[in-house]
């Protein structure tokens, strides 16, 4: 068994795009990577086993979440969350920073941290780079997100370098409360995140001051938060070559198949959403024709497959509209299957256009036919 902590190998480049592997002491990720969101410990409407077999290599825990219920504390307690939720494999954790900004109330940002209520019972917590660092290492995660502040991209230029400025000085704090982990920072890896919005200097002196601190992968923060493709992708044409060419690139919350296919081309090599899995309970189904929504009519009858490959193949549309018709767990249970499958096909198809270097030839293909 390979024991090293943390480990970036580039196999492949094409253009702008890499394909290679992670390693680490639980396992090796194939990048691209996608990440099945597990937010409060568990993909929805799947089993562990299950999601290993869609073609994952690692999930997502959601800090905030699991903070907050059944708690941190607790949850080391019972073994860590790999115990805890059955899943043996990588597990990165976020921040906490995204869901306190966008799901609490009554925030109060300060230098120290954001003081918020719980969006579940109202009580009052505080969240800080330190506590964020303290709660992933109690949760015992693979991959740890630094602390960091989230701002619209409406912003002004002026709010955007504040937050930004601040968030850098979160990582600082971040890097040292992870450094002071013991044991859990010689197993565990910790990336930082960019901040900037879509101002290109904003984002350069993030990629600086993330460079001078240091860390084991970054992440490109701060989109997919309601700018659109056009501007994502304006401003993937030169974030993640501000950061360090040697290791992992993470672009958080991302996003549809198209997303991932254009941002990949653009150097990025992991990524998570929670669409496959949010879109799989509410009957949507995604496929190489486009994602289809099995509430409709027009599958009443249809007794062909979503996909004769697909783990769900063995089940009709018809009866799967059915089911989502009918309000029926198993509904979201094989959409959800199917869905996570499907993304682990495009990575994968990713991976292999990139590694003979027919990336583009691919991705136009896949853009031809998905976006009809």
């Amino acid at each position: 068994m390979n024991r090293e902590r943390f480990a970036f190998a580039i196999d492949a480049t094409d253009g702008k795009a890499r394909t290679g592997r992670i390693t680490m002491l639980r396992g090796e990720i194939r990048t691209p990577a996608f990440m099945p969101v597990g937010t409060a410990g568990t993909v929805k409407a799947m089993r562990p086993a299950e999601v290993r077999e869609t073609g994952a290599d690692i999930i997502l825990g959601n800090t905030y979440h699991l903070m907050l219920r059944p708690g941190a504390e607790r949850v080391a307690r019972l073994g860590g969350l790999h115990a805890f939720s059955g899943w043996e494999r990588p597990i990165l954790t976020d921040s906490g920073g995204y869901q306190v900004m966008s799901l609490s109330a009554l925030t109060k940002r300060s230098e120290q941290g954001v003081a918020f209520k719980s969006h579940l019972d109202g009580s009052a917590h505080m969240l800080s780079p330190e506590r964020s660092m303290e709660i992933q290492r109690l949760l015992g995660s693979d991959i740890v997100m630094a602390f960091d502040e989230l701002v619209p991209t409406t912003s002004t230029r002026e709010v955007q370098a504040a937050a930004m400025e601040r968030s850098m000085r979160w990582a600082r704090r971040s890097r040292a409360a992870f450094d002071a982990g013991g044991d859990h920072a010689d197993r565990a890896a910790l990336f930082g995140i960019q901040q900037g919005a879509l101002d290109e200097g904003l984002r350069k002196a993030s990629a600086d001051a993330l460079l001078d601190i240091g860390f084991d992968g970054y992440a490109v923060g701060g989109l997919a938060v309601g700018e659109g493709q056009e501007a994502m992708f304006a401003c993937l044409d030169y974030a993640p070559g501000q950061l360090d060419p040697y290791k992992p690139r993470y672009l958080m919350g991302v996003g549809k198949p198209d997303d991932i296919v254009g941002a990949v081309e653009r150097g990025i090599d992991m990524f998570d959403c929670v669409l496959p899995t949010r879109s799989g309970r509410n009957g949507q189904a995604f496929t190489w024709d486009g994602p289809i929504n099995l509430r409709n009519a027009k599958w009443a009858e249809d007794l062909g497959p979503i996909d004769p490959d697909s783990p769900a193949a063995g089940w009709s549309r018809a009866y799967i509209h059915h089911l989502i018709k009918s309000g029926e767990m198993l509904g979201a249970m094989l959409l959800t299957q199917h869905n996570l499958w499907f993304y682990q096909q495009v990575m994968a198809g990713l991976r292999d256009a990139i590694a003979v270097g027919q990336l583009t030839e691919w991705a136009n293909r896949f853009r031809a036919r998905y976006l009809g």
